[in-house]
């Protein structure tokens, strides 16, 4: 009787999974249009008085991203007081949407891993997952592999697309 061999798990095929360096805190939105004046202006001192009231505990040990709905014209200065008073709360803020949020996240995670451990090895970049995860960590990924891997595959082993051979 002849016997079913995975071949893909006695290979040197390894998977890089985007998803389990997906965070596992929460990712906010703030929007600060709420502490301007109608949504549009910033008066300086009842801004402060609304920061400084705020309860900002919600936002315990989460990433926030911070942005403006509305097309009020802000000083420079706006967004880093509002990250001065994250700082306390979230474990990091940004300017900019929920997506530059994950995609700073996937930065700092990517440029700690020892991606020396896939040298020589052939690699598929896991392209389904549960999580939306952005498009451009997807680059960065495939960026961060290319100097070890002696191949990259994008999807999954029965149905993989070729993106990088060393020659």
């Amino acid at each position: 009787m002849d016997t079913i061999e995975n071949k893909v798990a006695n290979s040197k095929l390894q998977v890089f999974d985007l998803e389990d360096y997906f965070p596992k805190q929460e990712v906010c939105s703030l929007d600060i249009a709420q502490f301007l004046f109608e949504g549009f202006i910033l008066k300086e001192k009842e801004f402060r008085d609304q920061l400084k009231n705020f309860n900002w505990e919600h936002l315990n040990n989460t990433y926030v991203a911070i942005y403006c709905s509305t097309q009020a014209i802000l000083p420079a200065w706006t967004f880093a007081l509002v990250a001065s008073y994250l700082s306390s709360n979230s474990i990091a803020s940004i300017q900019g949407s929920k997506k530059e949020m994950i995609v700073s996240i996937y930065i700092k995670k990517l440029d700690s891993i020892d991606f020396s451990i896939y040298n020589n090895l052939p690699v598929i970049l896991k392209g389904c997952s549960k999580k939306e995860l952005p498009q451009e960590i997807y680059v960065l990924a495939t960026q961060k592999l290319i100097p070890f891997a002696k191949s990259i595959m994008f999807g999954e082993a029965c149905s993989a697309v070729p993106l990088f051979k060393r020659k």
